[in-house]
């Protein structure tokens, strides 16, 4: 069977995080991990996911909790710990306020990719789906503006973040050996992607497209001033995999496309 690790970064994130254990828990696919990475919070986070995993070891889904808390070094630093803890064929980053379109999402991806017909060393090194955009109390507003191709490759970021972090199933053992860069504050999760793909690429496998919605985003309210520094950290991230020329023409295309 394939499995799932679902990885899910917590701080101060009670007022957000029960939708997400409650996406997680309803899953009626059986092979799931889910890891709780949680920065020390100091309000009811971490009562919450206790109460979940009771709850979870209790039912018949048959899913593995795991809740580790201490202090971290920013999102970036605890994604790193879910990677290296996480132990399924892939892993998803599905964060406090993000969930699952419905309870059969991971069944779902099972077979509209056909996994369970590769074999074990040829399974695609991403899958990659649609996201939605919903608010913050998880009502939906609006699909995803950047939308993925139907045919990923590495050089597809050249046009933007096409894909959605929380709709970017990576295989694990890749994953694993290509951790975050901590260079980057905002931006890292553009670069791990880039460089999941490039190599899956490198190993010749493929990257799968679901073909259909399979996450829904928590719309940000990021300052005025994250957002800047979030502009220039992708500029560095495409400067570097993509060349100066290139990241200055796509940059030109950006301003036009706006």
């Amino acid at each position: 069977m394939i499995r799932f690790s679902v990885v899910t970064i917590t701080y101060n994130a009670e007022k957000v995080l029960q939708r997400t254990l409650d996406s997680v828990c309803s899953q009626t696919y059986e092979g799931v991990e889910h890891l709780i990475v949680d920065g020390a919070s100091k309000d009811r986070t971490l009562a919450l996911a206790e109460q979940y995993k009771q709850r979870s070891d209790s039912s018949d889904n048959k899913h593995k909790v795991i809740i580790r808390s201490e202090p971290d070094h920013g999102i970036y630093d605890a994604m790193n710990k879910g990677l290296t803890q996480a132990s399924g064929d892939y892993v998803v980053f599905l964060n406090a306020g993000d969930f699952f379109p419905n309870a059969n999402t991971l069944e779902e991806i099972v077979h509209q990719c056909r996994l369970n017909e590769y074999p074990s060393d040829g399974l695609p090194g991403v899958l990659y789906g649609n996201t939605d955009i919903v608010d913050g109390e998880g009502r939906y507003l609006h699909p995803r503006r950047l939308q993925p191709p139907a045919q990923l490759n590495w050089r597809s970021f050249r046009h933007g973040m096409l894909v959605c972090h929380q709709a970017f199933y990576a295989r694990t053992d890749i994953a694993k050996n290509l951790q975050y860069d901590l260079r980057y504050r905002f931006s890292a999760d553009v670069d791990w992607c880039i460089r999941v793909m490039r190599e899956s690429e490198r190993m010749g496998l493929p990257l799968s497209n679901i073909g259909m919605v399979v996450a829904n985003y928590t719309e940000e309210g990021a300052t005025t001033q994250n957002h800047r520094a979030s502009l220039k950290e992708r500029f560095d991230v495409m400067r570097r995999h993509y060349g100066l020329l290139t990241t200055l023409v796509m940059h030109a295309w950006f301003v036009v496309r706006k």
